[in-house]
């Protein structure tokens, strides 16, 4: 996995998250803790929404996590700025996952 790969997951999540957010008028962190506190849909219809809001968020931060570790080891053998460099002329940066 790339560097640009796990960027492009996080993007995709965000989007995603995006639509929820629209359609139930809420900020996912908001509905995420009601979720972890076991609040459950009122209409049967969005009980998949809801587990894929919360599974998607979970990815996110999981995706998140492991993209700071990929640059945080990166930072050991290089300088920010030749990592900007890098990542903006979309250099395939290889990572160990």
């Amino acid at each position: 996995m790339t560097l640009e790969e796990i960027l492009q997951d996080i993007h995709a999540m965000r989007e995603d998250l995006l639509v929820f957010e629209r359609k139930y008028g809420m900020p996912t962190e908001v509905f995420y803790e009601a979720y972890l506190q076991g609040e459950e849909p009122s209409d049967p219809g969005w009980v998949l929404d809801w587990s894929e809001w919360a599974s998607t968020y979970e990815i996110l931060q999981e995706r998140l996590e492991m993209y700071e570790q990929a640059v945080r080891q990166l930072l050991l053998d290089t300088s920010f700025a030749r990592l900007i460099e890098q990542t903006s002329r979309h250099e395939r940066i290889a990572v160990a996952v």
